[in-house]
Order: structure tokens, then C-alpha cells, then sequence
């Protein structure tokens, strides 16, 4: 159940021998997926990677193969070996909040949580993906030839579906500037009801959901699912970009998923290795305190990949639009909330 990995290992024994300055430890819990999972987990252990590189702080993860791993992974860091624990994912609110209350002296931060009220020394990590997947939603709106856009999320949690309702306000907004009308499978904003994988680890239902959707007339297609989009971009592989365009999350999947690149219009990216890496830098500084750090549009903690192979296709006008939007939504005058 508890998972120290090899990577894990070797990076800490480096550290220990080849960079004897490290006198700070950050220490990650990874939600299940895994560390190479080519999004969620993978860019908030970017962030300590970086930390290692920048800051010459020594780094260790342990993987979480299932829900049940949380509290122990947790527990397991405990004693004094870690000047900040970092789980990642809103799954692990519960364990990470006990285990805080619990030992008051260690500092904590999550990822994709934030406690009302706030816990003294836990430093929450939200993100305002909504704002970078308005954009996508505009965007997909704008590339469309079926006139059906479609998504699906892992888990309906919070973190997951604040994608899916700023893509679909995202193309309702196209709908209203261009008297268009654009449909969105997968995701009703109101009822809060869609469609869901019910978990982050299976490629086969990330190939499955994105064929349902297709044969329903979806040929761009946003999984909110972690690992789970690989498969949706696999299918779309096979059936070419003509037929199946895909938007990543979290990471920049041009980069991550290379094999695969092409299928890829864009990513909502969510800059998880930026807000790990304020955190550790401040507990270093003696600056760490509860509460929240906000990743959005203005500060750079979200945003909305390069078109990279798809440059082209998209219209001169349809990029000039998404760049006003963005300005909009920073200053304010543009409301994301449908």
C-alpha cells in the first residue's frame, strides 16, 4: 500500500550526498494515477523537481494506488523528516485536514483544496480553471463542424467539473457573439449532472466515453479525467483530426502525451508546479501561513496552451476574439459564470 518509489529514493539519496546544503525536505503525496500520469500529478510533483533545481531542497513522493492509501501515505511522512507535507487532490481534504489538526507543528498544503475556515497550518492550492476553460469552450465553439462539442469528467468533484462549466459557458458565449448554436454533451451546469467515468486511471473508458460522444455527433471533445483522456486521444489518433479534435487538461498534453500531439487543439493548463513551488519557497522563508494561494488567468496559475500543430487552422479573427476575451475576463468586464 505505501509506495516510496525508486525515482523517489534516488532523488533523495542524491540530494543527501551530491547537495549537502539541503537542509529543507518537501515531501508530496500523489493522488491515485500515479506520478507519471502525464497531468495532474505529474505537474504538481513538477513543482518540487523545480524546487530541487532552484531552491536545493531535497524531494520525496509516495504514490497513492487507491482512496484507502491516503491517510497511511500521510501518516507515514509524519515525525519530523518533512519541513512541508503536500497532497495533492481534493480527495484527500479529509485526510490531509485530520492529519494537520492532528500535528499542529507541521506544515501542510493541498492541492485543489481550500478549508473555510481556514486551518492555521495548512496553505490551500486553488485554481480558477474556469477562466482558462471559458476560453476553450469559445474556442472549440469556434472550431466546430458538427456544431457538437463534447466532455466528460473523472469524478464529479468541484476541481473537475469547474472545467466543465467554464467550457460549456465558454461556448455559449460563442453562441450568443455569433447567433450560433453550438450544443455541449457530457455536462449541464444547472443540474450539475453529466457524464463521468468514476475514475482517473482507465484508458479504455476515456477511449469508450469519447466514442459515445462521437457516434452522438462530438468532434472536439474536453476529458476532465487525468490519464483517462490518453485513451480519448488514442481514438482520436485513429480516426484523424478531421474527425476528432481533443483539449487537454492540467498539463500542456502537446508536451506530455508526444505521441499523440497532433490530436491536441489546445489544454486548459493548470500550473500546479507554479503554486508547489510558492509554497515550498515559502515555507523556506519562514513566510508559510494558512489559508490560500489562487492560480488565475492574470497571475499565470491557469491558462490556455499554444495551438502548436493546429497553429493554422485556427482563424486569424477566432484568436484575435479568445485574446480579448482573455483581457475581459482579468479586467472584469467579461463574467465566466454563464
Amino acid at each position: 500500500m505505501l509506495k516510496l518509489t525508486f525515482r523517489a529514493a534516488v532523488a533523495g539519496t542524491f540530494l543527501a550526498t551530491g547537495a549537502m546544503a539541503a537542509d529543507f525536505t518537501a515531501c508530496q503525496v500523489t493522488d491515485t494515477g500515479g506520478i507519471d500520469d502525464n497531468s495532474f500529478n505529474q505537474t504538481a510533483w513538477q513543482g518540487v523537481v523545480n524546487a530541487q533545481e532552484q531552491l536545493g531542497v531535497d524531494g520525496r513522493y509516495l504514490e497513492s494506488q487507491a482512496e484507502t492509501d491516503y491517510e497511511a501515505n500521510i501518516n507515514s511522512l509524519l515525525g519530523g523528516q518533512c519541513d512541508v507535507i503536500i497532497t495533492v487532490g481534493f480527495l484527500l481534504g479529509d485526510a490531509t485536514a485530520a492529519a494537520a489538526k492532528a500535528n499542529p507543528d507541521q506544515k501542510f498544503s493541498i492541492v485543489d483544496y481550500a478549508y473555510d475556515p481556514a486551518i492555521p497550518n495548512v496553505l490551500g492550492q486553488v485554481y480558477a480553471t474556469d477562466q482558462a476553460a471559458f476560453l476553450a469552450g469559445y474556442l472549440a465553439a469556434g472550431m466546430t463542424k458538427t456544431g457538437i462539442l463534447g466532455t466528460f469528467g473523472g469524478i464529479n468533484i468541484p476541481p473537475v467539473t469547474i472545467f466543465m462549466d467554464g467550457f460549456y459557458n465558454g461556448a455559449m458565449y460563442y453562441n450568443e457573439k455569433h447567433d450560433a448554436d453550438v450544443a455541449v454533451l457530457g455536462w449541464n451546469p444547472d443540474s450539475r449532472e453529466g457524464l463521468f467515468t468514476n475514475n482517473f486511471e482507465s484508458l479504455d473508458d476515456g477511449r469508450a466515453f469519447a466514442q459515445n460522444l462521437y457516434d452522438e455527433g462530438a468532434d472536439i471533445i474536453l476529458p476532465v479525467a487525468g490519464p483517462v483522456g490518453l485513451g480519448s486521444a488514442a481514438l482520436a489518433d485513429e480516426l484523424g483530426i478531421e474527425q476528432m479534435k481533443i483539449i487537454g487538461v492540467d498539463a500542456d498534453l502537446f508536451f506530455t502525451d508526444p505521441e499523440k500531439r497532433h490530436v491536441y487543439l489546445t489544454s486548459i493548463t493548470k500550473r500546479m508546479d507554479s503554486t508547489v513551488f510558492a509554497v515550498i519557497d515559502r515555507a523556506m522563508k519562514g513566510e508559510f501561513e494558512g489559508g490560500v494561494i489562487v492560480g488565475t488567468l492574470e497571475s499565470g496559475g491557469v491558462g490556455l496552451a499554444p495551438y502548436h500543430d493546429m497553429e493554422d487552422l485556427v482563424p486569424d479573427a477566432l484568436k484575435q476574439e479568445i485574446e480579448e476575451i482573455r483581457a475581459g475576463i482579468i479586467d472584469g468586464s467579461i463574467k465566466i459564470g454563464g
